[in-house]
């Protein structure tokens, strides 16, 4: 009697083993490891051999051509940025966010705004009726008659109403819902959404549409379902911001086409979600800064942006806390020990809280020198000037090193009317604002 062949697959990287494991050795998650049926292994190979092709010849990279990217607006200055100028014909994006901060309604009025340039666009909700998708149309202003709704999980269902009708720009919501007939397994499984997102690439290739699909995430912020999804679209983005607040981040993490350093911003209004106007006062409360407070500016892409670094410094009663809201809790860590072997400040024996307000995450440490301004200003209890940004990455040794672009940020600061600066290095170019550069951490200690 032949010995039944057994396959486990990781329903998180798509990881196959002959064995069951508790964790798995590609992306040391636990607990997912499936075994797989034999209709799904069967398919599995039959898959394997039907995509098999002709070999193709290697040929010198001297020889080859370059491929010509063009583009085409979305109606949206904010996502044509972090796209890298624009939407790629027969490219395949990935959205990502938390539920309800606004993925189905940016791309709903994306939809809107490319069906009024005469373009036909396609878009597909598992999750919604066509009568609740016409609802926020109403309200997003994005009714159109070029615009055609699909209310189907059924992926033959969809490629059946693609071949049928020629679409411009196509919206997927979402990829978790989606099924295919042809693959024995649950929706939202590894094997379902490899199917799915390869049809998809191949509908977008061939026939040059730009899909964008949207994507749940999990409690730690990633895409839900398998990771080889990210792997196989050529864009991802993400949504970021707090959902009390009505500003938005699209924050590109991988992008064929273009780059992964801008951020979109955005404003949800009773219109929907749209680009934010401006960005002055955003971030900050100029006239309202109190002790624990302190200003500085960050580059999120090729764009400046003044944010406050709020500091809450209090006795401890028992094992001291140090938590931190966007801004690294590690690096909290390292300044707060900084702090205490060359300032001999006792911090050892008290609670550190820091909060960046407007729910941005900073992810550079031009921050660093802001963060210990609001710690000495709390612990002090001392306000600081309003009129003052603190900007300097500062090294274990107490050394505060420059940063990229101090004149762009410099040019920020003149147009939100600020006169004074703590900064590493004398600015290349001239400036109306006050520099004063500091090489120390001391130094600055000993001005405030």
């Amino acid at each position: 009697m032949a010995k039944k062949k057994t396959l486990f697959e990781c329903q998180a990287c798509g990881f196959q083993s002959p064995r069951w494991m508790g964790k798995c050795t590609s992306c040391n998650q636990w607990e997912t490891m499936i075994e797989l049926s034999a209709e799904q292994i069967k398919f599995l190979k039959s898959e394997t051999t039907t995509r098999q092709s002709t070999p193709s010849k290697a040929i010198p990279i001297t020889e080859v051509g370059e491929d010509n990217i063009t583009r085409f607006s979305s109606g949206s200055k904010e996502l044509d940025l972090v796209l890298g100028g624009g939407v790629v014909p027969g490219s395949l994006t990935l959205i990502g966010g938390s539920p309800g901060i606004g993925k189905s309604t940016l791309l709903l009025k994306i939809a809107g705004n490319l069906a009024q340039q005469d373009r036909r666009v396609l878009y597909v909700s598992g999750e919604e009726s066509a009568g609740q998708i016409k609802l926020r149309a109403n309200r997003l202003d994005a009714n159109h008659p070029k615009l055609y709704l699909l209310a189907e999980i059924n992926l033959g269902s969809v490629l059946a109403e693609v071949a049928k009708t020629s679409y411009d720009f196509i919206v997927i919501d979402s990829i978790q819902t989606l099924y295919s007939d042809e693959t024995p397994s649950a929706p939202g499984s590894v094997t379902q959404v490899r199917t799915i997102t390869f049809e998809l690439m191949r509908i977008a290739k061939s026939l040059h549409i730009p899909i964008f699909i949207i994507g749940h995430i999990t409690k730690d912020g990633s895409i839900a379902g398998p990771r080889v999804l990210e792997h196989m679209v050529d864009t991802v983005l993400y949504f970021e911001g707090d959902s009390n607040s009505e500003l938005r981040l699209l924050r590109g993490f991988k992008n064929r086409f273009g780059s992964t350093n801008e951020v979109g911003i955005f404003e949800m209004s009773a219109g929907g979600l749209n680009d934010a106007k401006s960005m002055a006062g955003r971030f900050f409360d100029k006239e309202h800064l109190q002790s624990g407070s302190a200003l500085t500016v960050i580059m999120e892409g090729s764009r400046p942006i003044i944010i406050e670094v709020e500091a809450l410094v209090s006795e401890a009663y028992g094992h001291p806390k140090r938590s931190s809201t966007g801004f690294d809790n590690n690096r909290l860590g390292m300044l707060l020990a900084l702090l205490e072997k060359k300032l001999d400040l006792p911090l050892g024996t008290y609670d550190v809280f820091i909060n960046i307000s407007g729910g941005i995450k900073v992810t550079e440490p031009s921050a660093d020198l802001a963060v210990i301004a609001a710690i000495l200003s709390s612990y002090r209890e001392r306000k600081l000037s309003a009129n003052t940004l603190f900007l300097g990455e500062v090294s274990l040794t107490g050394e505060i090193r420059e940063i990229p672009a101090l004149t762009q940020r410099l040019k920020e600061m003149e147009t939100q009317g600020f006169t004074k600066a703590i900064i590493p290095n004398t600015p290349l170019e001239k400036s109306s604002i006050k520099c004063f550069v500091a090489s120390e951490v001391s130094k600055v200690v000993e001005w405030m």
